[in-house]
């Protein structure tokens, strides 16, 4: 089965306002790509990123609000 990999060399990305300023805790989200929400860590950002679908990015930030 070929692996689906989104193409995130085009995102913009921009940290969670809930990060903290000591460099700990850093999330990193990119919502301007269709179809899929990549998160990922900031301190590493050349490092994998979890890609949601948009319905399921939304249904959790619904929950977590």
């Amino acid at each position: 089965m070929p692996s689906r990999r989104a193409d995130l060399t085009s995102a913009s990305w921009r940290k969670s306002s809930y990060s903290n300023s000591d460099g700990g805790d850093c999330v990193e989200v990119s919502d301007d790509l269709p179809g899929v929400v990549p998160v990922r860590d900031s301190k590493q950002p050349e490092g994998p990123a979890v890609v949601f679908g948009t319905t399921a990015w939304s249904a959790f930030i619904s929950d977590v609000r």
